[in-house]
């Protein structure tokens, strides 16, 4: 595997149902499978639909990860994970929980979720303490909302890119500040400053600590990626 595709193959779970862009179900499902029609739809990961509009989907065939804001049965779908508020009695296998303390979630089994945006965007110095925190305790962890743009803006919003690096290279604050064009990217590495990390070294850091990012859009991160040349 290349570096490219270790930092960013199935990296956008695709939110398109979720704010801000709160699509009908029919328009979220057909951009999806533009998203899955396209050149890049190997940075596709899992389409997320609340519990509540299951229903809604039909029997399209894809991947989900659910989130859990009404009790729900798989009923076909093929359900992935699912994504909670607090921690919730009788779940297990990839669940994946925000508001909750990172000890209890840890002692739980399960994963964590930071949201990054969205009615509130979070200070650098928390993100970098959750994914910190994430790191000693071993736990995997999906970030979500406010997650668009490669590099942070100057309305305050974090960078994927960012939130990537603090992942594969540690040193998170300084990671997440990094601005525009400190990072590279190409099949044999991925690069700040003097720091290169291989394919292997990215491809554990997926694996064991960030898994994804949730974003209502799909095009609008690979377009970024496509303009700062880091897809081939």
């Amino acid at each position: 595997m290349s570096a490219r595709r270790a930092l960013l193959e199935r990296l956008i779970d695709h939110a398109a149902l979720f704010p801000p862009a709160s699509l009908s179900p029919a328009d979220a499902l057909a951009e999806d499978r533009r998203a899955r029609e396209s050149e890049h739809a190997w940075l596709l990961g899992r389409f997320v639909c609340p519990a509540s509009k299951l229903h809604e989907l039909g029997d399209e065939e894809r991947a989900l990860s659910v989130v859990a804001d009404v009790p729900f049965a798989a009923d076909g779908h093929t359900i992935e994970s699912v994504e909670t508020r607090g921690l919730l009695d009788g779940v297990s296998g990839e669940v994946y929980v925000e508001d909750a303390p990172l000890d209890q979630i840890a002692e739980r089994g399960l994963r964590a979720k930071i949201r990054c945006g969205g009615a509130r965007v979070p200070p650098v110095e928390d993100v970098a303490a959750f994914v910190r925190g994430c790191r000693e305790r071993q736990l995997v962890f999906k970030a979500t909302a406010g997650l668009h743009h490669a590099h942070p803006t100057p309305a305050g919003e974090h960078g994927f890119l960012n939130l990537l690096a603090a992942a594969v290279f540690g040193d998170e604050e300084d990671a997440l500040r990094a601005p525009f064009g400190s990072f590279s990217l190409d099949d044999e590495a991925f690069r700040w400053g003097g720091r290169v990390a291989t394919a292997g070294e990215i491809a554990k850091a997926r694996r064991t600590l960030f898994h994804s990012i949730g974003s209502c859009s799909f095009f609008e991160p690979v377009d970024e990626l496509r303009a700062l040349g880091m897809l081939a």
